[in-house]
């Protein structure tokens, strides 16, 4: 498997750097881009990260069902967008309009929304199944079902 992120995938998620090189990544396998916005000092973060998005990372099932990218609101870490433009991440997440953390948000591979994002953690028991559904939506758009 090949990673356009930052080491990492073992211990955790993949930081976003080359979006351009993620999306051609996602077309050659048909599956959405999902990215968790996060910030260092959040602890809902680290739980979603930790109870869902780590847990699905590692899941080689996830493979085929979706990209998964983290993106640190207000860091000036470089990152190239989905436009080959060089931006970084926290101007990345102000071009998305992220203000709350976690926020999770589906892309197809162009960049667009492929599902309402998630922000917050909302109820813990029905966060999964709200990943899963915008994963869904996610690989409809992305495959034009």
């Amino acid at each position: 498997m090949t990673l356009s992120g930052t080491a990492g995938a073992a211990d955790g998620l993949v930081h976003a750097k080359n979006f351009q090189a993620d999306a051609r990544i996602a077309a050659k396998r048909g599956v959405p881009i999902l990215v968790v916005f996060t910030s260092p000092v959040c602890s809902y973060c680290e739980r979603v990260k930790r109870e869902y998005l780590i847990p699905m990372h590692k899941d080689p099932a996830y493979r085929n069902r979706a990209i998964i990218r983290e993106v640190t609101i207000g860091a000036t870490t470089p990152l190239t967008g989905f436009d080959g433009a060089p931006t970084s991440e926290g101007a990345f997440a102000a071009a998305n309009k992220i203000f709350l953390v976690p926020t999770v948000k589906v892309f197809d591979t162009k960049g667009a929304d492929a599902s309402e994002a998630i922000v917050g953690l909302l109820s813990p028991d029905y966060y999964f199944g709200y990943l899963e559904a915008a994963i869904d939506e996610g690989i409809r758009k992305v495959r034009g079902k």
